[in-house]
Protein backbone atom coordinates (compact mmCIF):
# COMPACT_ATOMS: atom_id res chain seq x y z
CA UNK A 1 0.00 0.00 0.00
CA UNK A 2 0.97 3.36 -0.70
CA UNK A 3 2.03 6.05 2.35
CA UNK A 4 0.57 9.18 3.08
CA UNK A 5 3.01 12.03 3.93
CA UNK A 6 1.76 14.65 6.02
CA UNK A 7 3.83 17.90 6.83
CA UNK A 8 3.25 20.85 9.03
CA UNK A 9 4.35 24.11 8.73
CA UNK A 10 4.89 24.41 12.58
CA UNK A 11 4.36 21.86 15.18
CA UNK A 12 1.82 24.08 16.74
CA UNK A 13 -0.38 22.03 14.01
CA UNK A 14 0.43 18.54 15.62
CA UNK A 15 -3.37 18.41 17.36
CA UNK A 16 -4.51 18.48 14.66
CA UNK A 17 -2.76 16.14 12.49
CA UNK A 18 -2.68 13.65 15.84
CA UNK A 19 -6.23 13.41 14.66
CA UNK A 20 -5.25 12.62 10.83
CA UNK A 21 -2.58 10.04 12.20
CA UNK A 22 -5.36 8.37 14.43
CA UNK A 23 -7.28 8.13 11.39
CA UNK A 24 -5.13 6.61 9.18
CA UNK A 25 -3.78 4.14 11.53
CA UNK A 26 -7.61 3.31 12.37
CA UNK A 27 -7.31 2.05 8.35
CA UNK A 28 -4.01 0.22 8.51
CA UNK A 29 -2.90 2.97 6.37
CA UNK A 30 1.10 3.55 6.64
CA UNK A 31 2.18 7.41 7.13
CA UNK A 32 4.97 10.41 7.37
CA UNK A 33 4.97 13.13 9.26
CA UNK A 34 7.17 15.88 9.17
CA UNK A 35 7.83 19.66 9.91
CA UNK A 36 8.64 21.54 7.04
CA UNK A 37 7.66 25.26 6.05
CA UNK A 38 7.35 26.89 2.98
CA UNK A 39 8.56 30.11 4.13
CA UNK A 40 11.51 28.95 6.51
CA UNK A 41 12.63 25.48 5.24
CA UNK A 42 11.02 26.09 1.22
CA UNK A 43 14.27 23.38 0.14
CA UNK A 44 13.27 20.68 2.22
CA UNK A 45 9.81 21.12 1.65
CA UNK A 46 10.43 21.40 -2.32
CA UNK A 47 12.63 18.14 -1.57
CA UNK A 48 9.74 16.33 0.08
CA UNK A 49 7.23 17.22 -2.73
CA UNK A 50 9.60 16.41 -5.25
CA UNK A 51 10.67 12.18 -3.82
CA UNK A 52 7.49 11.46 -2.70
CA UNK A 53 6.37 9.55 -5.22
CA UNK A 54 9.82 7.41 -5.45
CA UNK A 55 9.54 7.34 -1.54
CA UNK A 56 6.65 5.14 -1.95
CA UNK A 57 3.52 8.21 -0.69
CA UNK A 58 0.35 8.87 -2.85
CA UNK A 59 -1.31 11.23 -1.21
CA UNK A 60 0.30 14.44 0.56
CA UNK A 61 -2.01 16.14 3.22
CA UNK A 62 -0.13 19.65 4.16
CA UNK A 63 -1.60 21.67 7.21
CA UNK A 64 -0.46 25.27 7.61
CA UNK A 65 -2.35 28.66 9.44
CA UNK A 66 -2.44 32.18 8.84
CA UNK A 67 -0.56 32.26 5.08
CA UNK A 68 -0.75 28.84 4.66
CA UNK A 69 1.53 28.12 1.23
CA UNK A 70 2.45 25.04 2.26
CA UNK A 71 -0.15 22.98 0.38
CA UNK A 72 0.67 24.94 -2.63
CA UNK A 73 4.25 24.94 -2.43
CA UNK A 74 3.94 20.75 -1.92
CA UNK A 75 1.96 20.63 -4.79
CA UNK A 76 3.81 22.86 -7.35
CA UNK A 77 6.24 20.42 -6.96
CA UNK A 78 4.69 16.82 -7.09
CA UNK A 79 1.90 15.77 -9.59
CA UNK A 80 0.76 13.42 -6.32
CA UNK A 81 -2.43 14.47 -4.86
CA UNK A 82 -2.26 17.25 -2.23
CA UNK A 83 -4.89 17.67 0.23
CA UNK A 84 -4.85 21.13 2.44
CA UNK A 85 -5.53 21.41 6.58
CA UNK A 86 -6.14 25.59 6.61
CA UNK A 87 -5.68 25.22 10.55
CA UNK A 88 -6.68 27.92 13.20
CA UNK A 89 -4.60 30.71 14.52
CA UNK A 90 -5.50 33.78 16.53
CA UNK A 91 -5.87 36.43 14.37
CA UNK A 92 -8.82 35.95 11.73
CA UNK A 93 -10.25 32.20 13.17
CA UNK A 94 -8.38 30.39 10.27
CA UNK A 95 -10.22 32.28 7.10
CA UNK A 96 -6.66 33.69 6.20
CA UNK A 97 -5.34 29.88 6.46
CA UNK A 98 -8.81 28.48 4.25
CA UNK A 99 -8.36 31.68 1.61
CA UNK A 100 -4.86 31.10 1.23
CA UNK A 101 -5.46 26.92 0.75
CA UNK A 102 -8.63 26.93 -1.60
CA UNK A 103 -7.37 29.75 -3.58
CA UNK A 104 -4.34 27.96 -6.02
CA UNK A 105 -4.42 28.86 -9.82
CA UNK A 106 -5.24 26.84 -12.41
CA UNK A 107 -3.09 23.89 -12.88
CA UNK A 108 -1.56 23.33 -9.24
CA UNK A 109 -4.64 21.49 -7.98
CA UNK A 110 -4.95 21.53 -3.69
CA UNK A 111 -8.05 19.64 -2.80
CA UNK A 112 -9.10 21.61 0.93
CA UNK A 113 -11.20 20.40 3.51
CA UNK A 114 -12.35 22.18 6.84
CA UNK A 115 -10.31 24.58 9.05
CA UNK A 116 -8.68 22.10 11.42
CA UNK A 117 -10.13 18.96 9.76
CA UNK A 118 -7.70 16.68 9.95
CA UNK A 119 -10.02 13.87 10.43
CA UNK A 120 -11.63 14.49 6.91
CA UNK A 121 -8.04 14.74 4.97
CA UNK A 122 -7.60 11.14 6.27
CA UNK A 123 -10.36 9.97 4.92
CA UNK A 124 -10.05 11.42 1.90
CA UNK A 125 -6.23 10.54 1.42
CA UNK A 126 -7.85 6.71 2.00
CA UNK A 127 -10.63 7.33 -0.85
CA UNK A 128 -7.98 8.22 -2.97
CA UNK A 129 -5.93 5.09 -2.05
CA UNK A 130 -9.36 2.69 -2.14
CA UNK A 131 -9.38 3.76 -5.99
CA UNK A 132 -6.80 0.77 -6.60
CA UNK A 133 -6.98 -1.20 -3.53
CA UNK A 134 -10.15 -3.36 -2.46
CA UNK A 135 -9.22 -4.32 1.18
CA UNK A 136 -9.10 -0.38 1.73
CA UNK A 137 -12.58 0.53 0.11
CA UNK A 138 -13.77 -2.12 2.39
CA UNK A 139 -12.65 -0.89 5.34
CA UNK A 140 -14.13 2.48 4.62
CA UNK A 141 -17.19 0.97 3.88
CA UNK A 142 -17.14 -0.73 7.00
CA UNK A 143 -16.43 2.40 9.55
CA UNK A 144 -19.65 4.22 7.41
CA UNK A 145 -21.81 2.05 8.55
CA UNK A 146 -20.58 1.99 11.85
CA UNK A 147 -20.71 6.02 11.61
CA UNK A 148 -24.17 5.14 10.61
CA UNK A 149 -25.28 3.02 13.36
CA UNK A 150 -23.58 5.64 15.83
CA UNK A 151 -25.79 8.01 14.46
CA UNK A 152 -29.01 6.23 14.88
CA UNK A 153 -28.76 4.88 18.14
CA UNK A 154 -27.83 8.57 19.78
CA UNK A 155 -31.05 9.22 17.78
CA UNK A 156 -33.10 5.99 19.09
CA UNK A 157 -31.85 7.44 22.98
CA UNK A 158 -32.86 10.86 21.67
CA UNK A 159 -36.75 9.54 20.97
CA UNK A 160 -36.64 7.37 23.58
CA UNK A 161 -35.81 10.30 26.60
CA UNK A 162 -38.35 12.69 24.72
CA UNK A 163 -41.53 10.50 23.92
CA UNK A 164 -40.61 8.39 27.20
Amino acid sequence: MKKVGIVMGSDSDLPILRKTMDTLASLDIPYECHVYSAHRTPEEARDFALSARDNGFGVLIAAAGMAAHLAGSIAANTTLPVIGIPCKSTCLDGIDALLSTVMMPSGIPVATVAINGGVNAALLSAQILAVEDAQLAQKLAEKRAADTRKVLEKDAALQAELNG
